[in-house]
């Protein structure tokens, strides 16, 4: 099976939405057109937003909340769309729930396991404290006590997480599904799928940069051509070049992580940890107490970030689950309608 990051999709499978259109234009087509415009201008300024200024910010905990915040923008942007269109579910294909619900199951997967890991980089905090707090006396049998902390804090951050690891297979199935179904008969439907290619797209950048991180592999990166028909694939293309270019480049120098933070908390380690294995020399208590400083702040700052980052998945899970929710809600109303074909897919979908 070939690597994540050589898979590319160059094309959008369904074409162009607005073919059916009459070519002198309609009140209907104009409206269309305004809508789906509106979505793709909104998309292309959140991802400029996204593209670093420099290279600091790749991979820094606040660039990850903010690539978060922009995906429960853009799929709360769906949404409105959705309801915009005046497109209710009963009028959706059945291949369209299909996918919807297939993307919507594989990326709460995706927020569990991510949730996972930043609770495991937040569970390290308490060996820091237990070191901090050994590090308030300078006797050796305290020394020995924030050695081991520190050595346990390594190990920690070091051990993989299994939830993070499946994230690979799971990310296959959502560049699969950047393929969505045909349109057909529906210019409303062409025009929620072209907006929900979009939407897939950001979505999958982030999560594998997400998962390369979290994982400490740079295969877990995917690059994905985007045709230049659209209003965003200028930005897109280039905060995926700028983010993925530098990512793989810290992956190069073998560096300990490619979270920024964590980074900085662990060069703290490197420096503390022989001033305490072999001793403060009476000359260098100064420098002692600076590094304990810079390791307080640092650690502190690790983890209100994660705190952060937090908030941002677990409100990301809540988007994506309201809309699972609202379509299955829909999708019962329906059912007890003439329809039996989509009262079997109720069923069916929820076992």
């Amino acid at each position: 099976m070939s690597r994540p990051h050589e898979q590319h999709h160059p094309f959008f499978p369904f074409g162009n939405p607005f073919r059916m259109m009459s070519s002198k234009g309609s009140n209907l087509s104009q409206r269309l057109f305004s809508l789906l415009n509106k979505f793709e201008e909104t998309l292309a300024g959140r991802l400029r937003k996204l593209s670093p200024k420099d290279q600091d910010e790749v991979l820094s905990l606040s660039w990850m909340k903010l690539a978060m915040e922009s995906l429960c923008e853009t799929h709360n942007d769906i949404k409105t769309l959705i309801t915009e269109l005046e497109l209710p579910v009963c009028d959706w294909d059945e291949k369209w729930i299909d996918v919807y619900l297939d993307i919507s199951v594989n990326l709460l997967d995706i927020c569990i396991a991510f949730s996972s890991e930043i609770s495991r980089l937040n569970q390290g905090h308490l060996l820091l404290q237990c070191v901090l707090h050994n590090l308030d006396s300078t006797s050796s049998k305290q020394f020995i006590k924030a050695r081991s902390s520190l050595d346990g804090w390594r190990q920690h951050i070091s051990s993989k997480n299994p939830r993070v690891e499946s994230c690979c297979t799971i990310l296959n199935k959502l560049v699969e599904s950047l393929d969505l179904p045909k349109v057909k008969n529906s210019v409303k439907g062409k025009v929620l799928m072209r907006a929900m290619y979009g939407a897939k797209v950001e979505t999958v950048f982030v999560c594998s940069v997400f998962a390369a991180a979290f994982s400490g592999s740079g295969k877990k990166l995917l690059n994905m051509n985007v045709a230049d028909k659209y209003i965003w694939a200028q930005a897109f293309t280039g905060l995926q070049t700028s983010v993925n270019g530098e990512i793989r480049n810290v992956f190069s120098s073998e560096r300990f992580t490619v979270l920024k933070e964590l980074e900085a908390v662990d060069t703290s380690v490197k420096k503390l940890y022989p001033m305490i294995q072999d001793g403060v020399d009476p000359i260098e208590v100064e420098a002692f107490q600076n590094s304990v400083s810079d390791l307080a702040r640092r650690a502190e700052g690790l983890s209100q970030g994660l705190d952060l980052l937090t908030k941002e998945v677990d409100g990301f899970f809540h988007v994506v689950l309201a809309g699972r929710d609202t379509l299955l809600g829909n999708l019962r109303e329906s059912s007890t309608g003439s329809d039996a074909m989509l009262g079997c897919k109720v069923e069916r979908v929820q076992t």
